[in-house]
């Protein structure tokens, strides 16, 4: 990785209260089962049609956390992008989502404390019907200004 040019996200003097990043994603099979398989979460409201179809649902569910996961690829890809982190988040879930369902995601900062070197991000999701199925904040440290690799590498040598 030394010497590839890594391209970050926008840093915090680089950012505006307004600014905004909409994504659409569309749940499948495979996104459920490799959620599933990496959290080792084998609630069978989630999977298991059987189940499900005796419960209030209906139908599986998509885990609420996989929708907050979802969110949290467009705030580390987009806005503010590759190198923020995430560090506080206020989440709710208003409307279950369903396997197959197209989800539209939208984030916008809200705030930006220079001081502290974060933003605070409202984020939301609406499925095909326009009913909102996430919705909340999140506190995010967006990617500091990094040195050279090179600018110390001869301090060492007089």
């Amino acid at each position: 990785m030394i010497g590839k040019k890594r391209n970050l996200g926008k840093q915090i003097n680089m950012l505006a209260i307004g600014d905004r990043y909409k994504s659409v994603y569309r749940i499948e099979d495979k996104d459920l089962l490799l959620y599933l398989g990496l959290t080792n979460d084998a609630n069978p409201l989630y999977i298991q049609h059987d189940y499900a179809s005796q419960t209030s649902y209906s139908k599986p569910i998509v885990p609420s956390v996989m929708l907050c996961g979802m969110i949290s690829a467009v705030i580390s890809m987009h806005l503010p992008g590759p190198g923020s982190h995430i560090v506080k988040q206020d989440m709710t879930y208003p409307k279950p989502v369903f396997h197959y369902t197209e989800i539209t995601f939208v984030v916008e900062i809200i705030s930006i404390d220079h001081a502290n070197h974060m933003v605070e991000i409202s984020a939301v999701g609406f499925d095909e019907e326009g009913d909102e199925v996430i919705s909340g904040k999140m506190y995010v440290c967006p990617p500091h200004k990094l040195n050279s690799l090179t600018a110390n590498s001869l301090e060492n040598f007089f």
